[in-house]
Formats: C-alpha cells, sequence, structure tokens
C-alpha cells in the first residue's frame, strides 16, 4: 500500500450518520462499513483519532429549546455522544482494532477520562482513540471538540465527514447551480457565513493552522482516500 499523506487525523463523524436512513438511533450496516475503513487506515499506518457526535439520539439546542434548560441539555448531548462511542469502539474491536474511549465527562466504568498525554500514547502505540462527551462544557459543539482535540494531539489534518460532498458557495439542495470549491480559506468560510463547521469550530481551526477537509461520509472508502491524499472534497485552510 503506498504512503499515507497524513500520519496522525482527527476523524468527526456526525451522530446523525450513524444513523443511516433511520435518521435515529445506530445502524450497524454503516457502522460495520465505516469502522471497515477505519481498520484499513490504522493498518497503512495512520494514528487516528476520532470525535462522533450524538445528533442520532438527542441534540441539545434543538431537542432542549423551550423545554429543558441549555447547560442541561447540552449534558444530554454529550451522553449520547458517549453511547456513540461504545458502540463504534464495541464494532471496532470486533474486528480486531485496538481501541481506547476517553471522554470529557467522567464516566469511569466505561470509559477513561480525557487525558492528553495518555491518548498521544494510546495513538503512538497503533489504537485509535475515540472522544467522547465533546470538551465537557455546554455551548460547545462536537466540531469544536474534534478541532480542540484535534490541536491537542497535534493532528495533521482534522477529517470532517458530513452528508455533503464538500464545501458550496450555497446549499446544493436548494440552489441548483450552487458552486463547490475544491479550496477555501477559513477567512472565507467565516465571511460567508458557510455552513462548514460553527464559527467557533472554524476561529480555532485558523487560530491553530489545522486544514479541515470536508467530503462525503456515503462512500465510507472516502475516509482512506482522503488520509492517502486524493483529491477529494473540500480542503479549508489558510
Amino acid at each position: 500500500m503506498e504512503k499515507p499523506k497524513y500520519r496522525r487525523v482527527l476523524l468527526k463523524i456526525s451522530g446523525e450518520a450513524l444513523a443511516g436512513d433511520k435518521h435515529f438511533g445506530l445502524d450497524f450496516s454503516v457502522i460495520g462499513q465505516v469502522t471497515d475503513v477505519i481498520k484499513e487506515c490504522v493498518e497503512a499506518g495512520v494514528q487516528m483519532g476520532i470525535v462522533i457526535g450524538g445528533g442520532n439520539f438527542w441534540r441539545g439546542v434543538k431537542n432542549g429549546e423551550g423545554y429543558i434548560e441549555r447547560t442541561r441539555a447540552d449534558h444530554m448531548g454529550m451522553l449520547a455522544t458517549a453511547m456513540n462511542c461504545m458502540a463504534v469502539a464495541d464494532v471496532l474491536e470486533q474486528k480486531g482494532v485496538d481501541v481506547r474511549i476517553q471522554t470529557a465527562l467522567e464516566i469511569k466504568e466505561v470509559a477513561e477520562p480525557y487525558i492528553r498525554a495518555r491518548a498521544i500514547r494510546h495513538l503512538e502505540k497503533g489504537r485509535v482513540v475515540i472522544f467522547g462527551c465533546g470538551i465537557g462544557s455546554p455551548f460547545f459543539s462536537t466540531d469544536t471538540a474534534a478541532v480542540l482535540r484535534a490541536a491537542e494531539i497535534n493532528a495533521d489534518v482534522i477529517l470532517l465527514a458530513k452528508n455533503i460532498d464538500g464545501v458550496y458557495n450555497a446549499d446544493p439542495a436548494k440552489v441548483a447551480d450552487a458552486v463547490k470549491y475544491d479550496a477555501i480559506s477559513y477567512e472565507d468560510v467565516l465571511a460567508q457565513h458557510l455552513a462548514v463547521m460553527d464559527s467557533t469550530a472554524t476561529s480555532l481551526s485558523m487560530d491553530n493552522h489545522i486544514p479541515v477537509l470536508v467530503f462525503a461520509l456515503k462512500d465510507p472508502k472516502n475516509i482512506l482516500r482522503a488520509v492517502m491524499g486524493e483529491k477529494i472534497g473540500t480542503i479549508v485552510g489558510e
């Protein structure tokens, strides 16, 4: 196998992606395909950190608005991410991949607490590290958690696996002639209010000079293509 372009990556997967066509809960056929590709990346020598959203179970702002105080609603979302982390970790282990879960909220019976030095050591030993519970604070998205963890583990790139194949100047589902970018700067993403990540996450990636590669998860093989340096999706950088 050819040499990967990136040595250490942070893969961000939305919770909705894990639900597949069911749009709620877990679709293990989807998880199986995604974990197959993660295993291929590990076997190619890529160090994999993963952040998973929780929107297939609970989105704090959307689901709690008007009913539950925002802080508590966000904490519920963090627990949703922990469930997703455990599901993905279990499927990876079934495939023979060594994996560790680290959570920003302490759930010591099922996961390690997040400790940066320990996470890096796991990565150096070839283990996949799945980071759960966001950053452990309300009002911050799992996109922001992905960028923060990427900065902390010195990741070469953030792989943002979404339900769209890149960054467009408008929503391609609503605008027929929307133009896809091959590359775009952080500043332009912020100035044009493009829905790549939330503004906090985009600013944090800009401040820490971490490129973000946005691509479609519909074909999970895109994860491997991304780490090998194939031209897919949109790269957001300087």
